[in-house]
């Protein structure tokens, strides 16, 4: 990491930061030349800075400030050493950490040891999960109290529809895109094709599979960072927020994943197009698992005015082979790559949790060797399903009182996490619908 540093001389400061449990980087500010005591010896934050609301405040009635007197936890940087960070005007670099207590154990309630966690239990078996996520955001003009497209940069007009796969709506924000895949290259996230969506001035990026859960989901975490960073240095916003139009789709976090033995051979495979038994296992479990772990899908209260019928996001809790109306899709192609494709989260997110449920979810399955219902076919709106929770509260509800979470997540997390969104919900039930997009347009 030192190596880093020495071969970029240009970059005076650096930003050291981990995820909280709403996926907000939470750190410091350190000059360049100072970064050699946080190698050496990590860095401190209260543990509480990792459970912070949606405002960044304190859970008031949290075990961990006050009652534990605000203890601090120590944080090392992750594999990922430092980062360039290309939405800034100085040259400067950020440097993931994660957390631990004094004795050396991971801190429980810190999201990527969660995912870590969950990843360790596929290694426990010889398993490496492969992941690939896609990613939706919408590009905004902000600067009125009404949200917009912006105006493009080539033309000065601004188109006031959805446009799917539209390569002219893609190309009048050629210099925008241009400059994220270069932001992209250099920081190392494996950014692919990008497309526009049905939504307002919304687009997906996706991002190419990885055999390494961890890194995908920093891949995640740091992306989200970087689109919203980058669009305000071309004068507009970037959103992850679920639903900023009420007349028009939301943006989804669509996850696939495959599974590897120690051979390095897909367990999803059968050779043909219905998979394994294993195959069918995971998504049992992914089901069994959904109605209680929605909270982690659906974070935030804008999250659920997305999950509506009819709407490019499942409602119904149902798998299906090459169907987008359900939850869960197996899609098609060389039998090679056959993988689950998980279509409930939001774009606003927790890359890390989401993941991490994703995955102890079809461990679960697979452990248990569930067995699934059957496939369904055609629209599955129109059919009789078991319903993903439709509202913040009853998300929350479910998550707290789930006997399944526990075989995922562990008792602090779920613990803190509950907080949390219970203190959120209080909050946001005294803003107007104006003063909440405004929370969640640049924080989610």
């Amino acid at each position: 990491m030192r190596n880093w540093l020495r071969k970029n001389p240009q970059v005076r400061t650096i930003r050291v930061a981990a995820s909280d449990l709403n996926g907000q980087a939470r750190g410091k500010r350190v000059p360049a030349r100072f970064a050699g005591k946080v190698l050496d010896g990590g860095t401190r934050f209260p543990l509480s800075v990792l459970n912070l609301d949606i405002w960044g405040e304190d859970i008031d009635d949290s075990p961990l400030v006050f009652e534990a007197g605000d203890a601090d936890g120590v944080l090392y940087p992750t594999a990922r050493g430092f980062v360039p960070m290309p939405w800034l005007e100085a040259p400067s670099a950020l440097l993931p950490l994660w957390m631990y207590r004094d004795n050396g154990q991971p801190y429980e309630g810190d999201p990527r040891h969660a995912l870590a966690s969950v990843v360790q239990r596929y290694a426990d078996r010889g398993l490496t999960p492969v992941v690939a996520m896609e990613l939706e955001f919408f590009l905004i003009d902000d600067s009125t109290r009404n949200l917009q497209v912006p105006a493009s940069p080539r033309s000065g007009k601004r188109r006031k529809a959805g446009e799917i796969l539209s390569i002219r709506l893609i190309d009048q924000f050629d210099r925008f895109f241009t400059d994220l895949y270069d932001a992209c290259e250099a920081m190392d996230i494996p950014a692919d094709t990008v497309i526009s969506e049905a939504g307002l001035g919304q687009f997906e990026m996706n991002l190419m599979h990885c055999d390494d859960a961890l890194r995908a989901a920093d891949d995640a975490w740091l992306f989200k960072m970087l689109v919203k960073g980058l669009a305000r240095r071309h004068g507009f916003a970037a959103s992850f927020m679920a639903k900023p139009y009420s007349d028009y789709s939301g943006s989804g976090m669509h996850t696939h994943f495959s599974v590897l033995d120690r051979n390095g051979d897909n367990i999803f495979d059968d050779g043909g197009p219905k998979g394994t038994d294993t195959l069918r296992h995971a998504i049992a479990g992914c089901l069994s698992a959904m109605h209680d772990s929605t909270l982690l899908f659906a974070p935030h209260m804008n999250s659920y005015e997305r999950l509506v019928p009819e709407a490019h996001a499942p409602t119904g809790i149902a798998w299906a082979y090459e169907n987008r109306t359900t939850a869960i899709r197996v899609p098609s192609g060389s039998p090679s790559a056959r993988r689950i494709e998980h279509r409930v989260a939001g774009g606003d997110v927790n890359p890390y949790l989401t993941l991490a449920a994703i995955l102890g979810a079809a461990m679960v399955g697979i452990e248990d060797a569930k067995e699934p219902p059957e496939p369904v076919r055609g629209n599955a709106y129109a059919l009789d399903l078991p319903q993903i929770p439709g509202d913040w509260s009853s998300a929350v509800d479910a998550f707290e009182k789930s006997r399944l979470i526990p075989r995922i997540f562990s008792a602090e997390l779920i613990r803190n996490l509950v907080l949390t969104k219970k203190q959120e919900i209080h909050y946001m039930n005294e803003l107007t619908p104006a003063e909440r997009v405004e929370i969640y347009l640049d924080t989610v």
